[in-house]
C-alpha cells in the first residue's frame, strides 16, 4: 500500500443500529492491518432509523416484525448472532426480554457538537456501549449526559447544545445530504470521498477497498 497518505473514513450511521458498531469494530481490525504512515481519519454522520419513533420508544422484537417481517423465531435467530459477532470482536450485545428502540436525534446532536473537540468517536462508542450492553435509553437526557461525561465533555455545555437547538438544523442538513446521495441504510461507510462501502462487511473486504482507495489517490 502507499505510505504517508491520509485516509478519509466517513462513517454514516445510528446508535441504535447493531450492524454500525460490528462494522466500525471490523473497520479498526482493518485499520490496525495498515502501514503505520497511513493516517486514517474518521468522521461520524447522523442517520435515523426511526425518526418518527415517539418518545417512549418501541418495544424492539415489535418493531422489528412490523420494520422488516420477521418472525420470533427469526428475531431470536438474529439477536444470537449478533451477541456471537459481538464476543468475536470484544463488544458485548446484551438483549433482553425488555429491549427497546428509540429515537436517536439528540444523541446525533451531541455528536456533532463533540466533533470539532476531538471526541467524536469516543462519544459515539460510549453511546453504543450504553444502549447495547447497558440497555440504557439513548433517548434520555441524563443518560446522554452521562456519556459525554464519561468521554470528558462538558456535562452542563452539552445539555446547553440540546436545550437550545444549537444544532438541530445542521444535523438535519446533514441528515438530508446524505440521503440525496442515495444513502438510505446503515452503516455506510465512504473512504476519501469517492468510495462507497454499505453494510458491516468483513475485514478482508474493507482491506479490498481501502487498498484500492490508496493505490488511487
Amino acid at each position: 500500500m502507499s505510505a504517508g497518505i491520509s485516509l478519509r473514513i466517513d462513517i454514516v450511521s445510528d446508535v441504535v443500529c447493531p450492524w454500525c458498531i460490528v462494522g466500525y469494530l471490523r473497520l479498526q481490525q482493518a485499520l490496525s492491518q495498515l502501514d503505520d504512515s497511513i493516517r486514517p481519519h474518521i468522521q461520524w454522520h447522523p442517520f435515523e432509523l426511526n425518526p418518527k419513533m415517539p418518545a417512549e420508544g418501541q418495544d424492539l422484537r415489535e418493531h422489528i416484525q412490523q420494520k422488516y417481517g420477521s418472525t420470533v423465531e427469526q428475531s431470536e435467530a438474529a439477536r444470537e448472532q449478533l451477541k456471537n459477532i459481538g464476543q468475536e470482536l470484544g463488544f458485548s450485545f446484551n438483549f433482553s426480554q425488555d429491549s427497546r428502540i428509540y429515537n436517536t436525534f439528540e444523541a446525533h446532536q451531541l455528536l456533532h457538537w463533540a466533533q470539532p473537540y476531538g471526541k467524536q468517536t469516543e462519544l459515539k462508542l460510549a453511546l453504543f456501549d450504553a444502549y447495547f450492553s447497558q440497555g440504557k435509553d439513548p433517548s434520555q437526557r441524563n443518560n446522554l449526559l452521562d456519556s459525554v461525561e464519561q468521554v470528558g465533555l462538558e456535562r452542563e455545555l452539552a445539555a446547553r447544545v440540546l436545550t437550545d437547538e444549537i444544532y438541530v438544523a445542521e444535523v438535519r442538513n446533514s441528515q438530508q445530504n446524505w440521503q440525496n446521495q442515495g444513502i438510505q441504510a446503515v452503516p455506510a461507510f465512504i473512504f476519501n470521498n469517492r468510495f462507497l462501502l454499505s453494510g458491516a462487511q468483513p475485514v478482508e473486504t474493507l482491506l479490498q477497498v481501502i487498498d484500492e482507495c490508496l493505490q488511487k489517490s
